[in-house]
């Protein structure tokens, strides 16, 4: 590992870094998805909170918060690539894009957009079939359809297709993609 050149400060220094002001929270770039899938997170760690309590502390587990939490799991992952798509956070690697002359990045872009669309749409159609072929069956500890997790999955979908039909759309009339926009935050990308 090669020696990297950091300005010494100081314990002084390094205590006062602590009380700078951070300033207003922005709180704009979320939707109400986000909410919703924060939401569901809570429930989670509650059931799991629920499941560790009952069955070290108390000896005697309680069967339901583990298949509840599994399903919110489900739910989370879903609901969180929505935001992923909306945003342009999925992991990409852009090995192209850094290579190829802007115009043809430009277009290649274009294409990752359309397929994109098209895959998030499909996965929509085949959810809403495997929804009708399995959606009344019934959750095993808990007396409820799993068709309930089964149609946020499809609607995340939905939602992810409607997202990625937003991105391409502000793809073709933006200067820059939503996808430079989130390689400019340092998020994205191999």
């Amino acid at each position: 590992m090669a020696d990297q050149d950091h300005t010494p400060i100081s314990v002084e220094e390094m205590a006062h870094a602590f009380e700078d002001d951070a300033g207003p929270v922005d709180l704009t770039p979320y939707s109400i998805e986000d909410w919703v899938t924060l939401a569901l997170f809570w429930g989670m760690a509650l059931c799991v909170f629920l499941q560790f309590f009952t069955r070290y502390a108390l000896n005697n587990s309680l069967a339901w918060t583990e298949e509840i939490a599994a399903n919110c799991l489900v739910v989370i992952v879903f609901l969180g690539s929505v935001m992923c798509v909306r945003m342009g956070r999925h992991i990409i690697v852009d090995l192209l894009y850094n290579i190829l002359p802007r115009p043809v990045v430009r277009a290649l872009e274009v294409v990752v957009d359309l397929i994109s669309i098209g895959f998030f749409a499909y996965m929509s159609w085949l959810m809403w079939r495997y929804i009708a072929v399995v959606g009344n069956e019934r959750m095993v500890t808990v007396d409820l359809p799993r068709g309930i997790v089964f149609y946020t999955v499809f609607a995340s979908f939905v939602m992810m297709t409607l997202r990625a039909l937003q991105n391409f759309a502000r793809d073709l009339t933006n200067k820059k993609t939503v996808r430079q926009q989130a390689a400019e935050t340092g998020v994205t990308g191999i």
